[in-house]
């Protein structure tokens, strides 16, 4: 039986900014209720690991939390790598998307979408 962890505080934070965009994503591309925004990392990218930012189900072995109205899924393996994040967006004339501030990562590649820890 999988624990819910929706009354726990999250070991990330998203902007407002960003925030707004997720909740427009989720209304615009029809995304089912049941999904939550899954925030994680991978191997790969320039500099080792990148980010997961997407919409998805909950599995058995995620910590899922509740920011501002929207459910954040993340694997429990991922806290570590992740933990006192801030997810932002950008909406400018030089770059437009979600940028990832981690207090983890040693380095960053010049997109600032990988990093290593």
């Amino acid at each position: 039986m999988a624990t819910t962890t929706l009354n726990k505080i999250a070991p990330i934070s998203i902007t407002p900014r960003a925030l707004n965009e997720v909740k427009l994503i989720m209304q615009n591309k029809n995304v089912p209720t049941e999904y939550g925004l899954r925030v994680g990392v991978q191997g790969g990218g320039c500099s080792g690991m990148s980010y997961l930012l997407g919409f998805d189900k909950k599995k058995d072995s995620d910590e899922a939390y509740e920011i501002d109205g929207v459910m954040v899924l993340m694997d429990k393996k991922h806290g570590m790598y992740v933990m006192g994040m801030e997810i932002d967006f950008q909406d400018g004339l030089n770059a437009r998307g979600f940028t990832f501030n981690n207090p983890q990562a040693q380095s960053t590649c010049g997109c600032g979408s990988s990093f290593s820890s």
